[in-house]
Order: structure tokens, then sequence, then C-alpha cells
């Protein structure tokens, strides 16, 4: 039996700052409140664990007014816990204690423990990525924005080495998008340039085939979340007779019927955010259940800081996937906490040589 102990936790809130105006299909982005979440025994103060809970903008469960209501009286009664010093131990009791209805919350003290669990050094569990310095292959991601603003970032991804690039659709003319990735695909064929597309929901059931079609022509890779989620009847539909894969995105959000989506809708493929998830195991069941259906899968920062973005590298590092997972948002915001994390050639590494800045 290992020992149990009582912990303190308590959190620290930061808002970050964009470098640019970031934009979606659900609107531009300029800043972005994440809450760092610390744990540590007062009688062995030295050992801290750091997690993140960061609701992102009208898309997580738990993006509410009075979240840090929430937040303060949820770490108040974890406080009050006794945790035993073992790693399913302490997420299973976490499932228990923390609402499903709170999945960053959730994945914030998740986090927290592990590191706390692991001798406070921003290690999870045993992954590759930390362990032994292994890169993780990622897409450059293209944000949305007019003509000129997309195309200069086409270039500086292509420059940087990127051969996964990721581009966010659905907000500007569709012509104009058609001819953004023609651009590339006029340089690269689609074995030297994978190429996705993020539609956020942004086409409707009556128009999404015709779109389809023209983005198939392209050599797209895969569409994520071509229509709104929650008609699970029509993504079905669209799964079955697309020309081009589909990848469920928002469809995912707040489902805890994870067979049952995935047995109806039948997707090519499912993206994993951990924050919008509910972290650590709820993401593992997800990947469970998909590779029992051949279900194709890659894991998605939701634009946390550095401590989000480097549980979520060591996560997918610990499943040795080999495809681009989406971890490059590190260098959005001018207000970032410094960290070993750093992209290069397309992948994201952890450099053991470079300190974390403390957040406090």
């Amino acid at each position: 039996m290992s020992e149990s102990v009582k912990l303190q936790f308590s959190f620290i809130k930061r808002t970050l700052q964009f470098r640019f105006d970031a934009g979606t299909s659900r609107g531009v982005l300029k800043t972005r409140d994440v809450y760092w979440i610390k744990v540590q025994d007062p009688k062995n103060p030295e050992v801290i664990g750091w997690g993140e809970a960061a609701p992102l903008v009208k898309l997580s469960p738990d993006y509410r007014e009075d979240f840090e209501e929430i937040l303060a009286q949820s770490l108040a009664k974890l406080s009050q816990e006794s945790w035993e010093m073992e790693e399913n131990s302490l997420l299973e009791k976490v499932k228990s204690l923390v609402s499903f209805d709170l999945p960053s919350l959730r994945f914030g003290v998740e986090m927290a423990l592990l590191d706390y669990f692991n001798g406070g050094k921003k290690r999870f569990f045993s992954n590759p990525f930390f362990d032994k310095n292994q890169p993780i292959p990622i897409n450059g991601l293209i944000w949305m924005g007019d003509r000129s603003f997309m195309l200069e970032q086409i270039d500086q991804k292509l420059n940087e080495g990127f051969d996964c690039i990721k581009m966010k659709i659905g907000a500007i003319d569709f012509e104009q998008e058609l001819e953004l990735l023609g651009y590339i695909r006029e340089r690269y064929s689609k074995k030297q340039i994978v190429l996705r597309v993020d539609a956020n929901g942004a086409f409707s059931p009556e128009n999404v085939m015709e779109k389809l079609s023209r983005l198939a022509q392209l050599d797209i890779h895969s569409i994520e979340q071509p229509i709104p989620a929650g008609d699970w009847k029509a993504m079905h539909e669209l799964c079955k007779k697309t020309p081009l894969p589909i990848a469920l995105d928002e469809e995912l959000i707040g489902v805890q019927k994870k067979s049952e989506l995935l047995d109806t809708i039948q997707p090519q493929h499912i993206i994993l955010k951990p924050t919008l998830l509910g972290g650590f195991l709820e993401t593992k069941e997800w990947i469970r259940l998909a590779e029992e259906r051949n279900i194709g899968w890659w894991m998605t920062s939701a634009l946390e800081s550095n401590i989000g973005l480097n549980a979520i590298s060591q996560l997918a590092s610990s499943f040795n996937t080999q495809i681009p997972q989406g971890l490059g948002t590190g260098k959005l915001y001018h207000n970032n906490l410094d960290s070993p994390l750093e992209i290069k050639s397309g992948k994201i590494h952890y450099n053991a040589a470079k300190p974390w800045e403390n957040p406090a």
C-alpha cells in the first residue's frame, strides 16, 4: 500500500497576450486567460507540481463567468482530501472528485498531481519526448486573416521546414481559400507536403459536399469538423460519402457516450484536445476506442500556455505516434512561460538544457 498525503492546492492566473489577432471561424482572439494550479505538501514545500486549467472561449464546457470562483472552491475541497501516491489511484480519484462538466479543471488537477508525484520536474509519466528528447512531428498552423496575412504565414511555415500544413478555413471567401491551398499544391506534391484544413463547423449540410469535392482536388489529407457539431446523423452521412477523410473535433466535446458517437458517425479520424475532453484519462479512453475501430487520431493543443502544451506533448509521445500532431502553439504569446519547449524543422523538442521559468 502506498503512502497517503494531504496536499495543498492553489492557483495563479495569467492573461496571455497573442502576438497577432488570432482569427477563427468563431471570432478573433487577442488575449487568453489561463490558471496555473499549484500542488505541494506543506511539510515538504520544495517539491511543487504544476498543472494548467485553461477553458477555451466559446468552446470549453467550463468556459463560464464564474470559473475562477468554481476553481477556488474546487481546490479548497481537494486540499481536504488524502491522496494515495500511485499514478492510477491519483487519476481515478480526480475523476471521481472533479465533474466531467469541468474538463479543463480536471486536466489541470491531473497534471499538477502527476507532476508532484514524479518529483516536480514537469514530467508526468514515462515518455520519449521528455525522457529521451525525442522530437514530435507537428503541423504548421495557418491562422485565418486576410489573404496577404495567410500567404505570409504559408511562406513562413514552408521556409521553416514544415512538411505538414494545417489551414483554418471558413472565414474568408472560399475561392480565396482554395487559391491559397492551390499556391502550396502548385509547388509541393502531397508526398512533399501534407495539407490539412480545419473548418470549425463553418459549412452547412446543404453546401458541404460541393466544397469537399473541390478541396479533394487539391489532395487534402483531411478536413476537421466540416459542419457544426451535434447532428450525428448528418455527420455520419457525410463521413460515408465524403471524397476526403473527415476528422471530428468539436463533435467530441462534452460527449460521455464515446462508443455510441464513434459507432454512429464512423469518422475517418478524431482530433483529441485534452483540455476540452477532460485530461489524460478521458483522452486515453478516446484513443483506445478509436484504435479498436481503426479510426485515426492525433492530438492538438487548445491554445494552452507551455505548461499545458508540455503535458499534451508528453501524452502524445507516450503513444509513440509518428504522424504530425497539432502542438505548435507555444510561440503564440508575448508572455508565455519560458520553457524547454522548442520548435525546429517542423518538430517540437524538449531541450532539457533550457530551464523552466517559475510560474509564480
